[in-house]
């Protein structure tokens, strides 16, 4: 699966994750693309709920359900684009949420699941924001395969990463990556 942490529908980030989904697919594994666009995801609350073992008690958005996929998904692929040199507020309330649960849980939820990060952006920040995903993915005892290069691209304006040839044949690259470790 992979989620777009990017606020504009068929932005840059999309076009990134599809990019790399179409690889994954060409190996007839079932993909799926969750945009945050659109959905609600509250912060963190610090309630301690968790802790407890049961989950996480907001109700009230849509965590539960992106988070129930996220488990059943043999692999998470995050996608973002930089907003002053992090990823998204959205994208990140989904993980802190959903890294407090599954290590609350004993790290059970994504352990040895696959997890790749993508990002974009208009001119820097992609390597922190890349680290940010990628502190994610380790904590929770993800394998995460490499690629070609970093998995950035370089945009702005909608469907201007397609003009990175160097990072769309990363992604591709990476797709074809994730099939491999899928199919092991």
């Amino acid at each position: 699966m992979a989620i777009c942490g990017s606020p504009r529908i068929e932005g840059n980030t999309e076009y990134l994750l599809k990019t790399v989904l179409d690889e994954v697919e060409k190996e007839d594994i079932e993909v799926e693309l969750i945009r945050l666009a659109g959905k609600e995801i509250q912060p963190c609350k610090a309630c301690g709920h968790c802790t407890k073992g049961q989950g996480c008690s907001q109700r009230d958005d849509d965590f539960q359900e992106i988070f129930n996929t996220m488990i059943e998904a043999d692999g998470i692929i995050l996608g973002t684009p930089v907003y002053f040199g992090s990823a998204t507020a959205q994208l990140m309330a989904l993980l802190q949420r959903a890294g407090y649960v599954n290590r609350r849980s004993g790290n059970k939820c994504f352990s040895r699941k696959i997890g790749a990060p993508v990002v974009v952006a208009r001119r820097s920040g992609h390597n922190f924001t890349l680290a940010q995903l990628m502190y994610f993915f380790t904590i929770s005892d993800m394998v995460v395969p490499g690629s070609s290069y970093w998995n950035i691209a370089i945009g702005k304006d909608k469907r201007d990463v397609a003009e990175d040839k160097e990072g769309i044949e990363t992604m591709r690259n990476l797709g074809k990556n994730i099939a491999w470790l899928l199919k092991k």
